[in-house]
């Protein structure tokens, strides 16, 4: 699946971008799921098997992929509310902003 889904991750001061290469792939064959700080992105591809396919004549050769590929990260510096997702020409990108800074509690103690 890493070969096939060749992915670039870029950080910014307020979030991440991720552009993973999905060529040949509809946007319904493709699934982002989020589960324990963790997301999964899938992408599934059956072979098309076109009547005008079987008129034309058998595949002498036949080097287009098909079947199931998935990729997971780590996605728990990333505020998975406000995940924005785009599919264009084959690339998916993904707008991850950051969590906010969660800012350490102070307390003082009276000794008593």
């Amino acid at each position: 699946a890493a070969n096939l889904m060749k992915t670039d991750i870029q950080e910014h001061d307020d979030g991440y971008t991720l552009e993973m290469d999905l060529p040949g792939f509809k946007k319904e064959e493709i699934q982002i799921e989020l589960n324990n700080g963790y997301m999964t992105i899938s992408a599934a591809k059956g072979l098309d098997e076109d009547e005008k396919d079987k008129k034309s004549g058998k595949y002498i050769r036949r080097e287009r992929y098909y079947g199931s590929y998935s990729r997971s990260f780590n996605v728990s510096e990333i505020d998975v509310e406000n995940i924005k997702a785009a599919y264009e020409n084959g690339v998916l990108t993904l707008t991850m902003p950051k969590k906010a800074p969660v800012k350490p509690e102070s307390k003082h103690l009276e000794i008593e």
